[in-house]
């Protein structure tokens, strides 16, 4: 991998990119950050790894003007909060993450902001704006939607369908990209 400046080491860590994933010109990655194989990152997302780890799943992606970030190690919080992303997970349009863990086959809605210790369980749809308070859990296979998020229904077989495609169709999209096209 040959080192950007969008792409930079923090206090002597420097992310780890899969040579299959892409990360656009315009988007920074920072620090203690592992992208797996063939996820993405898009313009002006910022993914800050600096004081604690951010881990981003096989075939995720992380859209245009997302926020990743973690809560610092502490004394009295010997462990602080990393961020966990899943396989085909799909971070919407200027999403908040921080400390959080998200499972596999996620869509978590533009605008939503997820905060310290939630746990999304796989094969959850978060609607957009919603806010997943700290600590909350959300268990797989429904929609959330609301400020604080509340379970609204089972999801679909169409919508659960719908992780996998949304994380191909930017797997696709993200090679057009680094090809040029």
């Amino acid at each position: 991998m040959t080192q950007m400046r969008n792409i930079r080491p923090f206090d002597g860590v420097l992310p780890v990119v899969a040579e299959s994933s892409f990360v656009d010109a315009m988007a920074v990655v920072i620090g203690d950050v592992q992208l797996a194989e063939n996820s993405s990152v898009w313009p002006c997302a910022v993914i800050r790894g600096d004081v604690n780890r951010i881990t981003i799943g096989e075939g995720s992606n992380i859209q245009d003007f997302a926020m990743l970030h973690v809560t610092h190690k502490r004394p009295v919080d010997p462990l602080g909060a990393p961020l966990v992303i899943g396989k085909h997970v799909t971070i919407g349009h200027h999403v908040t993450l921080h400390g959080c863990t998200i499972g596999d086959e996620v869509l978590v809605g533009i605008g939503t902001i997820v905060l310290d210790r939630a746990i999304i369980e796989s094969q959850v749809l978060i609607g957009a704006g919603s806010l997943v308070p700290p600590n909350k859990r959300l268990e797989s296979g429904y929609l959330y939607l609301g400020n604080p998020v509340k379970k609204v229904r089972p999801l679909t077989d169409e919508e659960k369908a719908y992780f996998k495609y949304s994380a191909e169709h930017y797997m696709r999209l993200a090679v057009k990209h680094k090809a040029g096209v």
